[in-house]
């Protein structure tokens, strides 16, 4: 009867402390900002994402909308830019060459189907300006002013195959504000890979967006995995004044 009793105790401290693990809060580590040793990196701010005009707007368009993306990454950019945080974009671009490939993804197959972020040759930029591929006409005036630094394309999701990383560390930094397109897709693959190769990376959550479609909510989904791998996840608001306030100190 014993043993039986200290049996079932146990059993109800285990519920009990399975209970109590399911319902913990995970910590908030944080990212202090060194304007020495932080940049923003931005993925994909352009037109097929983020324009009413773009490929993809049927499926992003309200969550865009919902978060007011497209004004909350400007305000990124315009506060990086006024207080010497250096940008990063990551752009996404399709030549025609990559339509041979012999295999891929649903959202790869997808893109190439709908001709997303398509551009005609690698090493000109006949038909750009103003296609899919180009960026969202408001960003121009802080991506083309000769100080951001534009990697050369990501062709999946993440940065391992461009050369967004080289150039951060070539440049000294290691810590890495987050935002652009989409959240589930390239802005949480830039994520994932950055944390790896041992940045830290705060997420700016409302400077995302992300498809409805019929299998889910690709924003809410990439929510809750920013907050289990990401050092920080800041609203704009939040970020904004942290780089204002971080840089008037300095």
């Amino acid at each position: 009867m014993k043993a039986i009793t200290i049996t079932v105790l146990s059993a109800i401290l285990l519920v009990l402390n399975m209970a109590s693990i399911a319902h913990a809060q995970l910590p908030d580590p944080g990212m202090k900002i060194d304007p020495e040793r932080t940049a923003l990196v931005i993925t994909d701010p352009q037109n097929d994402f983020l324009s009413p005009s773009g490929v993809t707007w049927g499926v992003v368009g309200k969550s865009v909308t919902e978060n007011n993306t497209v004004a909350n990454i400007e305000a990124l950019l315009k506060v990086a830019k006024a207080n010497n945080i250096p940008v990063f974009i990551s752009p996404h671009y399709y030549f025609p060459t990559d339509k041979g490939w012999k295999f891929e993804g649903a959202l790869e197959k997808l893109m190439h189907k709908i001709g997303m972020f398509d551009r005609q040759d690698a090493l000109s930029l006949e038909g750009f300006e103003g296609s899919g591929a180009d960026f969202l006409e408001i960003y121009k005036p802080y991506i083309q002013d000769g100080k951001t630094i534009v990697s050369n394309p990501h062709k999946v999701y993440g940065p391992e195959n461009n050369d967004l990383m080289l150039q951060l560390r070539k440049r000294g930094i290691d810590k890495v504000i987050l935002g652009g397109m989409s959240a589930n897709l390239c802005t949480e693959s830039h994520l994932r890979e950055l944390l790896e190769r041992g940045f830290e990376v705060a997420v700016v959550k409302d400077a995302t967006a992300a498809a409805i479609v019929g299998e889910g909510d690709g924003y809410q989904a990439a929510l809750v995995n920013f907050r289990f791998v990401a050092n920080a996840v800041w609203t704009t608001k939040e970020a904004v004044q942290k780089i204002e306030e971080t840089t008037a100190t300095n």
